[in-house]
């Protein structure tokens, strides 16, 4: 809510990482929403980052729970895709944003052939389904490059800024901004 207040940061969607157990509270897109509501968040600046995990048996449920939040804005990415038990069929059948490159498959995508085919397998399915791919894990300048190869455009990791405080995040966006 605060950043909506700062033009350098309006635009700026906050990712939040959700745990199976988060996802499967019986109140969970009731809190999510009262608690935008308390703080006069806009919806659609917040995606939801659910590993495979929150996937479990019932991708119909979760569809479900997804698809309500989505009505209300938010936005929702497929975190650490290919370490888990999603399968493509359930995948399809997501209201989802984005896909995330887990940075197991990244951080040796130089030296491992069958770790780079993954990551350009993975960028190559979502942009085929119509989804942003976010490579996790980019620690160097040659890693990126490779990727900006392969066409993947929406990086994390420390070759583009290592984790911040919200307060330091919020300074380092706005020096980058020329503001």
């Amino acid at each position: 809510a605060d950043w909506q207040r700062d033009p350098a940061l309006a635009e700026l969607t906050l990712a939040v990482n959700i745990t199976p157990r988060q996802f499967a509270h019986q109140d969970f897109v009731e809190s999510v929403l009262a608690a935008l509501g308390r703080v006069n968040a806009p919806p659609e600046r917040l995606r939801l980052d659910l590993g495979e995990g929150v996937l479990g048996r019932d991708i119909d449920g979760v569809a479900q729970r997804m698809a309500h939040l989505r009505e209300h804005g938010l936005g929702f990415a497929l975190d650490d895709f290919g370490t888990g038990v999603s399968s493509l069929a359930g995948l399809r059948r997501l209201p989802l944003d984005c896909l995330k490159i887990d940075a197991a498959f990244v951080r040796d995508a130089l030296q491992d052939d069958s770790d780079a085919a993954i990551a350009r397998a993975v960028l190559a399915l979502g942009t085929a389904l119509g989804l942003d791919v976010i490579a996790e894990g980019v620690e160097t300048a040659d890693l990126f490059d490779f990727l900006v190869m392969q066409g993947c455009r929406l990086f994390q990791g420390n070759h583009l800024c290592p984790p911040l405080e919200a307060e330091d995040f919020a300074s380092e966006i706005r020096s980058r901004a020329g503001r």
